[in-house]
């Protein structure tokens, strides 16, 4: 079959094998070095790591990885800026106990901080667990790492009060 068609068309219009091609969002305006982060992770498995730091570097935004809810509080009370506005939860994290700690973050930040949470496409009674314990969203690995630029991006600009 003769696909000339597509190079006079402009290409495969944004799709490569079947898939559209998401433009990286524009990165924040490079931030002090001393302001506090607004994202924390509770995420030990490597690959997340990794691909959560290459995303937050190219868009300037600051990641806080913690490991227990005493670091998290900790971190809150040096910086003394208030509350995070991203936690992200490994639902599958054992280590950061999620379905014990979410609660706790959530009667402690109240409103202003968004939990969520990620965990493979075929744990439906981990999801609906977590969303009982406070998790305002509950996504796939896969759906978020495609959504994982807009996320800390939106989450991680800095408030107007920030700025000034």
């Amino acid at each position: 079959m003769d696909h000339n068609y597509r190079a006079a068309m402009g290409g495969n219009n944004g799709h490569r094998s079947g898939q559209y091609l998401q433009p990286d969002p524009e990165p924040l305006p490079q931030q002090h070095e001393n302001a506090s982060p607004r994202i924390f992770a509770f995420i030990d498995d490597l690959f997340f790591l990794a691909k959560i730091q290459e995303v937050s570097r190219k868009l300037n935004v600051k990641v806080e990885f913690v490991k227990t809810e005493q670091d998290i509080t900790a971190k809150m009370s040096q910086n003394g800026n208030g509350k995070p506005s991203l936690i992200i939860f490994d639902l599958n994290n054992l280590n950061a106990k999620p379905l014990t700690t979410i609660p706790r973050l959530k009667k402690e930040l109240k409103k202003g901080t968004t939990i969520i949470g990620f965990l493979s496409h075929v744990q439906g009674d981990l999801k609906v667990k977590a969303m009982e314990a406070g998790c305002d969203m509950v996504i796939p690995r896969s759906a978020f790492s495609q959504n994982l630029p807009s996320l800390l991006r939106r989450h991680g600009a800095p408030d107007e009060s920030d700025v000034q």
